[in-house]
């Protein structure tokens, strides 16, 4: 199977079936073998009724449906768990993203890239809503992650296989695939795609997801940089905590003994006494850590990197 296209949808009635056809007309002239997987997710309208009669038509479109509503990184996840081309497309339920761009997307994965990410550069969406939002989190999370792209919100994406099915996905995650293949070592590069209004159906995105994304946000940063050492940021936390505190005690202290200074009633003292209590708990918090990670890893012989190319593996070298 050369190509897997992950499509999830809730509530999507009024659009699977014409998303279907565009699907196979865009595919159908590519070349090579595809197959396509639709995701329902716990829909409650007849979404799951016109995906089983597409796929009694059709045996290239499977259907995985969810005992409930999980969301769309869930979603996600469990087409990609249940794909088996080298390459692996994901794409909106909406209609907004345009099948048609797949093949060309597919080309400039050829190049060498192992994650080719769409860039809704005409975007059809209303500007303070949803355009704006998404303008502040993008460059958000392109400073903090360090992977910069212009549209981390746009589903349509073309990527290895392997590494499709190597990622983790929960909570919010699928908008942060491109710096999550990053970590992996991948290559990610960006391509401007179609985008269209919505023309059936009702958006299930608003600004609330926006807190969810930013918490995401930071579990991303903390497993790409101090999964395997959690103790470089809670102990420099907890370090410069007890610095501080130990710093004010210590400079009350010296009041107190050599200028006869009252220091009884003074708030600084409690400052400095919570500063070193708090300091010493966050070295804690990362010797636990550090334990908990080997714990993990050594458990299951999990390593901690991922290994790319090996040459000359049968020369009699040993690994």
């Amino acid at each position: 199977m050369s190509l897997s296209v992950v499509v999830p949808v809730f509530n999507e009635e009024p659009n699977v079936r014409a998303l279907a056809a565009e699907i196979f007309d865009s595919l159908d002239g590519w070349g090579g073998e595809y197959e396509v997987i639709f995701v329902d997710d716990g829909s409650r309208d007849g979404t799951f009724g016109e995906l089983e009669s597409l796929a009694a038509a059709n045996p290239r479109l499977r259907v995985v449906k969810l005992s409930r509503n999980y969301g769309q990184t869930a979603a996600l996840a469990a087409g990609i768990a249940r794909s088996n081309g080298d390459d692996v497309a994901l794409l909106d339920g909406d209609r907004q993203n345009d099948p048609a761009d797949i093949p060309r997307m597919l080309a400039k994965r050829a190049e060498g890239f192992d994650l080719v990410a769409g860039w809704r550069f005409d975007r059809k969406d209303a500007w303070l809503s949803r355009k704006l939002p998404s303008k502040i989190a993008n460059a958000v999370i392109g400073w903090i992650t360090g992977v910069r792209l212009h549209d981390y919100g746009c589903t349509l994406k073309v990527l290895r296989g392997d590494l499709a099915r190597s990622l983790r996905l929960y909570g919010e995650m699928h908008r942060f695939i491109p710096a999550l293949v990053d970590d992996l070592g991948g290559r990610v590069v960006e391509m401007r795609v179609n985008h269209r209004p919505r023309v059936a159906g009702t958006s299930k995105y608003g600004i609330s997801r926006t807190v969810r994304v930013l918490l995401d946000l930071a579990t991303v940063k903390f497993l790409s940089s101090y999964a395997t050492r959690p103790i470089h940021v809670f102990g420099l936390v907890g370090l410069v905590s007890t610095f501080l505190g130990l710093l004010i005690v210590g400079w009350l202290g010296i009041e107190r003994l050599y200028f006869g200074h009252p220091i009884g009633d003074r708030p600084l003292v409690l400052l400095g006494i919570l500063l070193t209590i708090m300091g010493l708990q966050f070295v804690t918090m990362g010797l636990l850590g550090e334990i908990m990670v080997r714990t993990y890893h050594e458990s299951q012989g999990k390593p901690v990197y991922r290994v790319e190319t090996v040459l000359n593996a049968g020369a009699g070298i040993e690994e």
